[in-house]
């Protein structure tokens, strides 16, 4: 849980860069509120779900897949 992925995506549009970024989050499933994993990450508000987290990435220009197994196919996609 926590902001820093969406700080992360506002960031890279705010560069400008056109370099593709290619990336996942895990957690679809994390119940609000219930501390997950090892750091103890806690889902919070509306936008610290890992949907609200994918749709800030999408919308910064992150191409966002939905399986750590997709990650290579997309990677191979965008470099072209």
């Amino acid at each position: 849980g926590g902001q820093l992925e969406a700080d992360a995506a506002n960031w890279y549009k705010a560069s400008g860069s056109k370099k593709p970024i290619v990336g996942f989050i895990a957690g679809e499933t994390a119940p609000a509120g219930r501390t997950m994993g090892h750091a103890g990450a806690i889902v919070g508000g509306s936008d610290d779900t890992a949907q609200a987290k994918k749709r800030i990435m999408r919308d910064c220009g992150i191409h966002v897949v939905d399986s750590p197994a997709e990650i290579g196919k997309k990677v191979k996609e965008v470099m072209g």
